[in-house]
């Protein structure tokens, strides 16, 4: 199979061309070059800027299509009606932030997606990130009519991940010492290794499959508590876990999901169905899960090979935690 990668070897791009490779496709990246160019050598790789030179893919011919970068409509707009008629099909990677809200638990492909009231927008913000996702996949399916396949992903983790956003957990518990964690243990989280969902969009287009799938696991509801005791086997330490109230987190002002990784109050009117998304339809059509313990164990053995000064983009600051301890120990 012919593919072209449009995107760079950053972390999802990365698992896909090592997916790719490993079941012998021929695989060609179009991207600006400016990321990790010193990767994957045998590759045919194409630079240009998608949102405006896109001469380098004129006159040349793939069986698919991968796009890991698309976010702007206008954008993917343009690159898919480029390709309409240079490949069979072409494989979107959009978001679960598309869904209008996550009040409900088990939301399924049929839910409403956010709208913009002003659809010409293309700053993405917290805001716009999602409704801006759901028109990419208008776009996309516009320009390849039942023969695109649109993967609304959840939190993609796992090695070489640089958002922190799950690395944060498997390093700070691998330092020890008293860890400070949010609400209680029972709540639930949801996350697909980089490298399973890489697996699935790959045999996904292999066969061409179309339509819309929510692609996040485990198959089974995981609860945040059940992540910290994996974190821990595969630390080798015995750290000691402060559950701290949610009222004390708000009244300091902690942020959440970045400055307090996959912690989302459970006040928040979405709380109720942000982690438990439906994804019966890619479980189905073949989206499989490593052990957890897997996940964690290698997240934390490429955490350790980054640099000492490396700075952090999610997670507590060592003093904002031991100053939260000791105010929630005194209070």
């Amino acid at each position: 199979m012919k593919i072209l990668l449009l995107g760079g070897p950053k972390f999802l791009g990365r698992a896909l061309i090592e997916s790719a490779l490993a079941r012998g496709h021929e695989l060609t990246t179009f991207n600006r070059g400016t990321t990790h160019p010193e990767l994957f050598p045998e590759l045919e790789k194409l630079h240009g800027d998608r949102t405006t030179h896109l001469d380098a893919l004129r006159g040349r011919t793939w069986d698919v299509v991968l796009d890991t970068c698309g976010y702007v409509p206008r954008h993917v707009r343009t690159s898919a009606e480029f390709l309409a008629d240079a490949a069979e099909h072409y494989t979107f990677i959009s978001s679960l932030s598309v869904y209008a809200g996550t009040a409900t638990p088990g939301l399924d492909e049929s839910a409403p997606v956010g709208k913009l009231d002003d659809e010409t927008v293309e700053e993405v913000t917290g805001e716009t990130y999602g409704p801006l996702k759901a028109l990419c996949e208008q776009a996309v399916e516009q320009a390849f009519p039942g023969r695109a396949l649109h993967v609304r992903a959840g939190l993609i983790v796992g090695p070489h991940d640089i958002s922190d956003r799950f690395t944060y957990w498997p390093v700070r518990v691998a330092r020890g010492g008293e860890i400070l964690a949010p609400g209680h243990p029972g709540w639930l989280t949801q996350q697909v290794d980089v490298r399973d969902l890489a697996d699935w969009v790959v045999r996904m287009a292999e066969v061409r499959k179309a339509g819309v799938y929510n692609a996040t696991g485990p198959a089974q509801p995981l609860t945040f508590g059940e992540v910290l005791d994996v974190c821990v086997e595969a630390s080798a330490q015995k750290p000691k876990f402060t559950w701290v109230s949610e009222a004390f987190l708000a009244e300091e002002k902690v942020g959440a999901w970045i400055e307090l990784p996959l912690w989302i109050p459970e006040t928040e009117p979405d709380f109720a169905g942000f982690s438990a998304i439906n994804c019966a339809k890619a479980i189905a059509d073949g989206l499989t899960f490593r052990p957890l313990h897997e996940t964690v164990q290698d997240t934390l053995a490429w955490a350790t090979t980054r640099p000492a000064d490396y700075v952090w983009r999610a997670g507590l600051k060592p003093e904002r935690e031991a100053e939260l301890l000791d105010k929630w120990h005194n209070r």
